[in-house]
């Protein structure tokens, strides 16, 4: 993991002393809370529907114990004892008072954590692959460079006020479990006929208002040409990005409306113009940041587990969570474990102060140390003995985090929506836990295989509706909450924005109309080898449309 060196402790605690000089002055009423304004936003802290709401980074998502101990004495001094996980990889804090929010940020600083950059027109936190340096399909870690990206675009000047935010992805692995073509810009470690690795780079990817899968700029860019071509696309939608309509101010408007190939023409004159040694990235500081992410000295451990067999046999909780919670390790002996923070009938992304500290304490225990935070709003323990596994999930039993369902219908995507957000135009959580409760049985929702739903409380798309297996979009029409659902979306390398059903469903419809989709699903599909994305992509609209509104679900076509 990365350290802190002298200038990042320096800064960070600069900040923190800045920004407790503005609070003061804005609890003093020596500035309006519009003055306020960018200031708190600049420092991750927004003000929702109900309180202040403080957004903290957690880098590549990638956390220590320590660092996770942290979060929970936060949660558990200022707000009211959780925190919830997001699907940039942070954490949000939905009750801090605005007195509290410097001593807030002092505290992360002794685990060298902040909030910076978390919000406003700048590049926000830089995500990776949540499996990322243990993965066994991964071809190289890639939080090295998110890393190198993170360092470089932290507070610079040309780039603290864009257009609109900008998201930066990178994934190491044939599997793209980052979402990189959702994002403005994304990295995908790749390998050239030479045998050299460098990037495959997409630009102009996302959701909201108006969805778009990002375009391949370059199949190919070399390691050392990392933040000159960066900076190229962030000259390019600098200068070019609108500013007159903040719904038309994202790069994939200007990917749109100039069309790839143009905007391909434009940020390669500006890359040439920088000149290849301009921001050249040297081996030598590639190879320093890697060190931080070296593999830990994994003892040797059989490929397959004796005590995970014992158990196995006896226990059908267990041999469910590892057919689904536990991932293939690069090294033999080892697994990868995601932890559901998806409880039947709970809310998704939420974790107590006292579960955040169990996780921190099986980590140092049983993971070198290591947690993930997923942009699927879980936790990972990335680098677990398969002989430790039982150990680690009797734990989870106990803290009530044992759920077996990474992946499956009730492992559920869901914004926080009208219970918290101002922007939310409908809720979600509601709904997100309606669903788990329908589906909640293990068997049953291990029938049904791999399926993503993803729900979100308004048109901004911070539950990543457009790319759930099925999407919910939360809208009010006429003083009434509305869900319209999309089928079809997929976050992955098959990246695809989901086709619209047809009209609405009330709230009191909303999980009827799923389970009509999973059952017209479950019927068509060719065998339980083919989950309900393939057999969607085979099937189209169609079967799934006549069921929804054939039946009594309350809607017609």
């Amino acid at each position: 993991m990365y350290r802190y060196d002298e200038f990042d402790a320096g800064f960070v605690a600069e900040r923190v002393a800045q920004f407790r000089d503005q609070v003061a002055r804005r609890l003093s009423g020596d500035i309006t809370e519009e003055q306020f304004r960018p200031h708190r936003l600049m420092n991750g802290l927004y003000l929702q529907l109900h309180a202040y709401m403080l957004r903290v980074a957690v880098p590549y998502g990638t956390l220590s114990g320590k660092q996770m101990h942290m979060l929970a004495h936060v949660a558990r001094k200022y707000d009211r004892g959780y925190g919830h996980f997001t699907t940039r990889q942070n954490i949000q804090y939905n009750w801090p008072t605005l007195k509290d929010t410097p001593d807030i940020l002092a505290d992360l600083a002794t685990v060298e954590m902040h909030a910076i950059q978390t919000s406003g027109n700048c590049i926000r936190n830089v995500t990776a692959d949540h499996f990322a340096g243990a993965a066994a399909d991964e071809i190289e870690d890639p939080r090295p460079y998110a890393e190198i990206l993170r360092q470089w675009s932290s507070v610079h000047p040309e780039f603290t006020f864009l257009p609109r935010k900008f998201k930066i992805a990178v994934t190491g692995a044939p599997k793209d479990r980052a979402a990189i073509q959702v994002h403005d810009i994304g990295y995908h470690i790749v390998r050239n006929e030479q045998g050299e690795m460098g990037f495959a780079v997409y630009v102009g990817g996302g959701q909201g208002r108006t969805p778009m899968i990002a375009r391949k700029l370059r199949d190919f860019l070399p390691k050392k040409d990392l933040l000159a071509y960066t900076q190229a696309v962030m000259r390019v939608y600098n200068l070019e990005g609108r500013r007159d309509n903040k719904y038309k101010a994202r790069i994939k408007i200007l990917v749109h409306e100039m069309g790839p190939e143009e905007m391909r023409v434009a940020v390669e004159a500006e890359f040439a113009a920088l000149g290849s040694e301009t921001l050249s990235l040297p081996q030598a500081e590639i190879e320093r940041i890697q060190t931080y992410f070296a593999l830990p000295a994994f003892a040797d451990k059989p490929e397959k587990s004796a005590k995970i067999e014992a158990r196995r046999q006896t226990d059908p909780q267990l041999a469910a969570f590892i057919a689904t919670n536990v991932a293939p390790h690069k090294r033999a002996g080892y697994g990868i474990v995601t932890i559901s923070l998806k409880p039947i009938g709970g809310i998704p992304g939420d974790a107590t102060a006292d579960q955040m500290d169990a996780v921190a304490e099986l980590a140092k225990t049983y993971s070198q140390d290591e947690i993930r935070v997923s942009h699927e709003q879980n936790l990972v323990l990335p680098h677990v003995a398969l002989d430790d596994i039982p150990a680690v999930y009797d734990e989870l039993v106990r803290q009530k985090l044992a759920t077996a369902n990474a992946g499956l219908i009730t492992d559920i995507i869901a914004c926080p929506g009208m219970d918290y957000c101002a922007l939310a135009t409908a809720r979600s959580i509601p709904i997100a836990q309606s669903i788990s409760e329908r589906f909640g049985e293990t068997k049953r929702s291990a029938d049904i295989g791999e399926l993503k739903i993803k729900i979100s409380g308004c048109i901004n798309a911070c539950g990543h509706h457009h790319v759930g297996h099925i999407g919910i979009l939360g809208l009010e029409r006429k003083g009434v909450e509305t869900y319209q659902i999309t089928l079809g979306g997929s976050g992955d390398e098959t990246c695809s924005i989901g086709d619209i059903t047809g009209p609405g469903f009330s709230t009191d419809q909303v999980t009827d109309a799923v389970e009509t989709i999973v059952e017209t699903y479950m019927t068509l599909r060719t065998s339980k080898d083919e989950n309900f994305l393939a057999a969607y992509r085979r099937l189209g609209m169609k079967p799934f449309k006549q069921a929804l509104y054939e039946r009594d679900t309350g809607a017609s076509i």
